[in-house]
């Protein structure tokens, strides 16, 4: 709980809304069985996984979770991007159909994994939905992950390479659901020569551990892939997404925050004298800060995390 504890010290540092703070772990436990991931529950339940950690969550906090599969590192990873498309507001994802006609990326990457089931109901295959149960397929990662595409989903669906017309059938209508601009980038990485079919069975390769904690977050913040889903990252061009776009792009990893406020308490800058001056009594937050801190190192112990 070490790392959302000093998320939430940064959170009380800034003025910006803390539109992550406002979903808790229990909620985040329903957005697993949203996404189509509800064999990770307990796991997350366990280390309270809140929303905060969600848009900050790394690689190895994943694997740490539990979760080796490529395949749910990529549903997890645009799941957050939905979220932050849509400024994470918790009630953003389309669980049911409803009166949806001429439908946008944008709102079919809202859907969730159950929503996702009733589409192949609605285009005549029934008989392979209930193959998605627990797969991380949802409307994020069928428009927004170049990665997945048709021969993807049939695989999941196990509809076998021998039934052409089923599999023509489902291209012609996954086509049509995600888009023109979804549909030219999965092309591109089809094109790629590296490309290989993203299966159930593949596994991250976990990296190796270096020493250092608080030393270790410089590079870190410079290290895209660090993050499950880079602050960085690209958004999609269609323009249904643009209207409720969040910019993610901080200078600065969250905890690296935590230790430049502390030490500008010491050695601050002429420059940045100005930036305080909205601070009423600087000592007295310079006590809080430290008494957070203290609180952090005394509750917490930190471990190193589980790789599967």
């Amino acid at each position: 709980h070490r790392k959302k504890l000093q998320l939430a010290l940064q959170a009380l540092g800034t003025e910006d809304d803390d539109l992550q703070g406002k979903l808790d772990h229990n909620w985040v436990t329903r957005w697993l069985d949203d996404i189509g991931l509800p064999q990770y529950k307990s796991n997350f339940d366990e280390a309270r996984v809140d929303g905060r950690m969600l848009h900050y969550m790394t690689v190895e906090d994943l694997l740490s979770l539990k979760v080796g599969s490529v395949l749910h590192h990529l549903s997890i990873k645009r799941a957050i991007q939905v979220l932050r498309l849509n400024s994470f507001e918790p009630n953003c994802l389309r669980r049911r159909p409803s009166d949806e006609t001429n439908l946008t990326p944008a709102e079919i990457s809202q859907w969730t994994n159950h929503r996702v089931m009733e589409w192949l109901r609605s285009v005549d295959l029934a008989e392979y939905a209930p193959n998605l149960r627990g797969s991380g397929v949802h409307g994020g990662l069928m428009v927004l992950e170049p990665r997945f595409n048709v021969e993807a989903l049939a695989l999941l669906l196990n509809i076998p390479p021998s039934k052409t017309l089923l599999r023509r059938h489902l291209a012609t209508h996954f086509h049509l659901l995600v888009g023109s601009e979804a549909q030219r980038q999965k092309q591109e990485g089809l094109e790629n020569p590296d490309y290989s079919v993203l299966t159930a069975t593949a596994r991250v390769k976990p990296r190796r551990s270096s020493f250092g904690g608080f030393g270790s977050l410089r590079r870190r913040r410079d290290d895209c892939e660090d993050y499950v889903c880079p602050l960085n990252i690209e958004m999609p061009k269609n323009s249904s997404f643009h209207r409720n776009v969040g910019i993610y792009e901080d200078n600065l990893d969250p905890l690296e925050q935590v230790n430049v406020l502390i030490s500008m308490t010491t050695t601050l800058p002429v420059s940045h004298e100005s930036e305080l001056t909205q601070m009423e009594d600087s000592e007295g937050a310079v006590r809080q800060i430290g008494a957070f801190s203290e609180g952090i190192n005394n509750l917490t112990v930190r471990s190193e995390p589980v790789l599967v």
